[in-house]
């Protein structure tokens, strides 16, 4: 699976911009998917994951009711929308998949990446 992350930028605090993800090579109908994120001089840390099915979600407490994971089994492509963004939330933006099951939050559970958009929030 090819990933390609886009929708990035720069923003203002208190912006709303959408993250997509579109997936090339495969389908996504049987992977879970997630955000990642990666400020500079941090590891790169969880935000979002979403079931095969968009039945489940899971979200990391830092972005938990700004942040809404979607996805278009469709269109091959899975969403970030991101509201209310904070200066905090800059970073780069990484989407995941992985098959399974169950929402992992862990790195290690994804087998394949994307190569990142950068969201920069202005204060």
């Amino acid at each position: 699976v090819q990933l390609q992350a886009c929708g990035g930028g720069l923003v203002q605090a208190g912006g709303s911009p959408r993250l997509s993800c579109a997936a090339s090579g495969r389908t996504l109908n049987n992977y879970n998917m997630g955000w990642f994120r990666q400020a500079p001089g941090k590891e790169r840390e969880f935000v979002a994951a979403i079931s095969w099915s968009g039945g489940s979600t899971n979200y990391d407490d830092s972005v938990k009711g700004r942040f809404t994971i979607s996805r278009d089994n469709a269109k091959n492509t899975v969403y970030l929308q991101m509201n209310s963004l904070k200066p905090e939330d800059t970073a780069a933006y990484y989407c995941a998949a992985r098959g399974g099951s169950y929402l992992y939050t862990e790195e290690w559970a994804y087998s394949y990446w994307g190569q990142g958009t950068q969201v920069t929030v202005s204060s």
